[in-house]
């Protein structure tokens, strides 16, 4: 039931959420993943003696086997971590980059307005393996066969399927059966989907991670030494030969209707490595929030607390429409400017000084009004950004957009705290098994992050060569008064920066613990550009949770907001651990009503 309370200081009525469970509290060590069996290997790991980072691995490499449909050993992450002896925040970039290949000219070639996102055109190279070889290498103390004897066991002898996958697979079944015989034969075995809760394994993966564990300890020489050994397996060795005979020796079915081979070589595998590299920041009262950098959609939230610092939130019901629409319109310009700034440093200068500024806030600040907006207004920086288009649905429908496929990918999170103090927020993502064919010789297929690029010439967000699509992945860090507190972060896509805001906003302004803020009904816009195929965008959405206040609905509506009440736990799939004085927090969403999240700790 919600409960209503009333704030004689404020003199607002404040809506409680619904709570789902305890928040977990220890001192010994926190693990939350968007999946049961992950949370617990990463327990395991911190029992044994590991640290967070340690545990960070195993649980990054687990959470490809027991959710292949919202990540895969092709896809990428990034990772935030904070280490308890300097209390220095590192980000670790595990986004792969484009092919050589990959220009608009060759998609010109090929006739195509937009990148597909599915089959091989849209495969970057794979940067999820070499992000967590080094984290282990850099923080980690246990050797690789330690933290990847977990994934082997689980994919070779098979963990329950929930019924989460098996919607998934059953969606691309056809697809497989008719176009992709290699994904039909790990898939559908005998044919058909698995049933819920059934044993499904993966055996050719766990010879694969097998094969690899082997030939590094075969190899001799120190811990570290053997996890370089992996390093080039994985990018020189057996794997990305096979990922370049599979991209090139056969074509296969996409969102265009049509068969393409891929553009992705052994060559591009062996000239990436995943990089170390500073965080963004911004100072939000009393707290830090750190954010990886503008190859991923990431600053937006900073952007939007940087709008929200001179708004009263404290007087806000945290339910209430003042609070909700105030919250979105920020993000609505916060958005737009993703869509005009942001690109891969590495070509694009993007001017986030500016950006987070108090003078260039103050100004945009002016734009939010009393009514929802319709209009895509990114601000003005000099000498920095490009043009800023879009097409809604259905103007995608009438210029001849044909999206071909099965069900969109989504993504996992988790967030650990140790013994220590050391800290790891991380969102992997990609190689999601219904988007791309499995290879056959791997056990697994690649990601499809290149469909967030625009073909366009000339934008941050075009394509080139070696370059880093602009990922929505977005994990969180904060300090609390100078200290390390708090990692947290949720799946999403496009949402995730929106989602983690305003589970943030809660717990800063209203004092809703980690579980409150998480159980609290959530909202987000799809008001701009989508990140994904076909890349629509909705003038004046705002979709919220069937729980929120009716009160609260209607006057969303009579602010012009055009509305969609999605179901009542629909948004989101949380995770949140916090360190205050002795006492580990942990919390974990439970939506969807399958495949929940768990907290584990003592």
């Amino acid at each position: 039931m919600k409960q209503t309370t009333h704030d004689a200081v404020s003199n607002t009525v404040v809506t409680s959420p619904t709570i789902s469970r305890p928040q977990v509290t220890g001192t010994f060590g926190v693990v939350v993943s968007t999946h049961w069996l992950a949370s617990a290997v990463g327990m395991s790991v911190l029992e044994r003696g590991g640290n967070a980072f340690d545990a960070a691995v195993a649980v990054g490499f687990a959470l490809q086997i027991v959710e292949p449909n919202r990540y895969g050993p092709g896809g990428e992450v990034p990772i935030l971590l904070c280490e308890a002896n300097t209390d220095k925040v590192s980000v670790i970039c595990g986004q792969g980059v484009t092919p050589a290949a990959a220009t608009s000219q060759k998609f010109a070639e090929l006739e195509l307005g937009l990148i597909p996102g599915t089959g091989l055109l849209s495969a970057c190279v794979p940067g999820q393996f070499d992000a967590w070889m080094l984290l282990l290498l850099k923080w980690g103390t246990m050797s690789l066969r330690d933290v990847m004897s977990y994934t082997i066991d689980l994919a070779r002898n098979g963990t329950p399927i929930t019924p989460r996958v098996c919607e998934t697979i059953a969606g691309a079944k056809d697809l497989f059966q008719d176009h992709w015989p290699t994904s039909a034969a790990l898939f559908l075995p005998g044919g058909e989907v698995p049933k819920p809760w059934t044993l499904f394994k993966n055996p050719t993966l766990a010879d694969t991670y097998e094969r690899i564990v082997r030939d590094s300890e075969a190899s001799g020489g120190t811990r570290e030494q053997q996890i370089e050994k992996a390093r080039q397996i994985w990018s020189k060795g057996f794997v990305a030969q096979a990922i370049d005979r599979f991209c090139h020796e056969g074509s296969y079915m996409d969102e265009t209707g049509r068969c393409h081979s891929g553009l992705l070589t052994a060559e591009d595998m062996a000239s990436w490595e995943a990089t170390i590299e500073k965080p963004l920041s911004y100072q939000y009262k009393n707290y830090t929030v750190f954010k990886v950098g503008p190859w991923s959609q990431a600053p937006a939230m900073l952007q939007q607390l940087a709008l929200l610092n001179e708004f009263d939130l404290d007087s806000m019901d945290p339910m209430g429409p003042d609070f909700i629409h105030t919250v979105m319109e920020c993000a609505k310009l916060s958005y737009a400017d993703r869509e005009k700034f942001y690109g891969d440093p590495n070509f694009t200068d993007v001017p986030m000084d500016v950006l987070l500024s108090p003078e260039y806030n103050k100004e945009r600040r002016k734009l939010v009004g009393d009514k929802a907006s319709f209009d895509l207004t990114p601000g003005n920086v000099p000498g920095y950004g490009g043009e800023v288009t879009f097409k809604t649905h259905e103007e995608l429908v009438a210029s001849g957009v044909i999206t071909f496929g099965p069900p969109s990918g989504d993504t996992t999170h988790f967030d650990i705290i140790d013994r220590w103090g050391n800290m790891v927020s991380a969102t992997p993502s990609g190689g999601w098994l219904q988007r791309s064919p499995t290879i056959p010789e791997l056990g697994f297929c690649l990601g499809t992050r290149g469909q967030m690029f625009w073909l366009k010439e000339g934008l941050p967000g075009s394509i080139a060569p070696k370059k880093r699509p602009r990922t929505t992945l977005s994990p969180n860090l904060a300090f609390k008064d100078g200290r390390p507190y708090m990692a947290f972060g949720t799946p999403g896509g496009d949402k995730q920066d929106q989602w983690s805001l305003s589970f943030f906003l809660r717990h800063v302004h209203h004092g809703m613990n980690l579980q409150e803020a998480i159980d609290a009904p959530q909202f987000h816009t799809a008001h701009f550009p989508a990140s994904f195929y076909p890349r629509a965008s909705n003038p004046g959405h705002l979709s919220v949770e069937g729980r929120m206040p009716q009160a609260t609905i209607d006057e969303l509506r009579a602010r012009g907001h055009l509305l969609e009440v999605s179901g009542g736990w629909s948004q989101g799939r949380f995770a949140a651990t916090a360190k205050e004085g002795g006492v580990l927090k942990a919390a974990a969403h439970q939506r969807f009503m399958e495949g929940f999240g768990y907290a584990a700790g003592r």
